[in-house]
């Protein structure tokens, strides 16, 4: 059976991928949003759907990152030329110009194809860690650090994010501790000196969190070494810097350059790739400063560099 075929397809069904499929579709692209991406178990909506509260958007004073992420679903679905299909993809094969998108379920040829594969967080493993996601434990603290006002809290890691981290949360938390498994954290030094001169925030060095307990939402964490006289820390929020991990392994396969870290290196202006046809949007790209707003306009520009792909290379 021949393959169905599109002028576009998306991989990563995230807001840098819902906004490219809504925006395909404005420009009169046949196009395909594929959910389920390579490697991620998020669900459609991508990563702001793990936030609780997003108030950083606009258009929307208040509102959870699943609500915000079903508002550019539906908006995408609305237009009769997006397929939105949750199938994870398994493989990409470039034919000269036509490319080969092989889910589980089915393959599809694309004349162009954009990653929206983003990141996942790596996730602290251990026990209640998973039970307690969207109940204490968040990692955004830009997006969530309101909500823990007047509260004790946790970041976990020792790098320059866990850093920025704790000092957008020392601007509503009451106490905010760093708790890193190294001798040392490791920000900027101009982020060392801030964190060191912060009343509110407190490192707890060669320790690690074994253990988050609570009831319906965090109570405390469990150290695996003694802190002031207890392993038990009584607190209320629980954020995860130990890092991302970017999802970029089908973009590297069929040749799609990549920096050290990883990620796909675009040109911003266009978010095209080195390769024609190849975009990419998101947090799986080498733009700096992520946000659900940068990778909506990643996306909504990678729509429309395809669209000019397309169109100048009909037949």
């Amino acid at each position: 059976m021949k393959p169905k075929e599109f002028d576009l397809i998306i991989i990563g069904a995230g807001g840098a991928g819902l906004a490219a499929a809504m925006y395909g579709a404005r420009l009169g692209l046949k196009t395909l949003c594929l959910g389920s991406s390579h490697g991620t178990e998020l669900p459609l909506g991508g990563v702001i759907t793990t936030t609780n509260v997003v108030e950083n958007y606009p258009g929307f004073i208040r509102l959870t990152g699943t609500e915000l992420a079903d508002k550019i679903r539906e908006h995408a679905e609305s237009y009769e030329l997006v397929t939105l299909k949750e199938e994870k993809v398994t493989d990409v094969k470039k034919d000269k110009n036509i490319f080969n998108v092989i889910t589980e379920n089915s393959t599809y040829e694309g004349k162009t194809i954009i990653f929206a594969t983003g990141t996942k967080w790596r996730k602290l493993d251990v026990p209640g860690s998973k039970e307690f996601e969207n109940k204490g434990i968040a990692y955004c603290a830009l997006c969530d650090a309101p909500l823990f006002k007047n509260k004790i809290v946790a970041v976990i890691g020792g790098a320059d994010s866990s850093a920025k981290d704790a000092l957008v949360l020392a601007e509503h938390a009451k106490k905010v501790f760093i708790i890193y498994r190294g001798d040392k954290i490791r920000p900027e030094p101009i982020n060392y000196e801030r964190i060191m001169a912060h009343k509110k925030i407190e490192v707890i060095n060669n320790t690690n969190v074994i253990e988050v307990k609570g009831k319906q939402f965090v109570e405390k964490v469990i150290l695996d070494k003694v802190y002031k006289g207890s392993k038990e820390l009584e607190l209320q929020g629980v954020f995860v810097a130990i890092g991302h991990i970017i999802i970029s392994d089908l973009a590297k396969k069929i040749g799609v350059k990549t920096n050290e870290k990883g990620e796909i290196i675009l040109d911003h202006k266009t978010s095209e790739t080195n390769l024609p046809g190849v975009f990419a949007a998101g947090d799986v790209t080498d733009k700096p400063f992520k946000q659900l707003i940068t990778g909506v306009a990643d996306g909504c520009t990678a729509a429309f560099s395809a669209y000019e792909y397309v169109s100048k290379n009909k037949k």
